[in-house]
């Protein structure tokens, strides 16, 4: 249930983010003054480039079993490697 949820939430997401673009798409098509070249562009692209960049977020806080993969990806303890001290390797005693 949860992810038919989280599924009806992502394509609602998807549809109000990409709406505005493509009601500026028509309206230009539409419109001879209007251009690509606007400020209104833009924004519109921005707003559906939000869905990319938040979609990732919502199926990790709506699904439990890609929050333990998150996790497990943050989490990964890096070895550290010790320095080689330079100045005692090469001398000549």
């Amino acid at each position: 249930m949860n992810v038919i949820k989280t599924m009806v939430i992502v394509s609602v997401f998807y549809a109000v983010t990409w709406l505005p673009g493509n009601i500026y798409y028509l309206l230009v098509n539409q419109n001879e003054e209007l251009t690509f070249v606007d400020i209104r562009y833009y924004v519109t692209m921005l707003i559906a480039f939000l869905y990319t960049s938040a979609n990732p977020f919502i199926y990790v806080t709506k699904l439990e079993p890609v929050r333990k993969v998150m996790m497990r990806m943050i989490s990964r303890k890096k070895t550290h490697v010790q320095p080689l001290d330079l100045g005692t390797a090469g001398a000549a005693t």
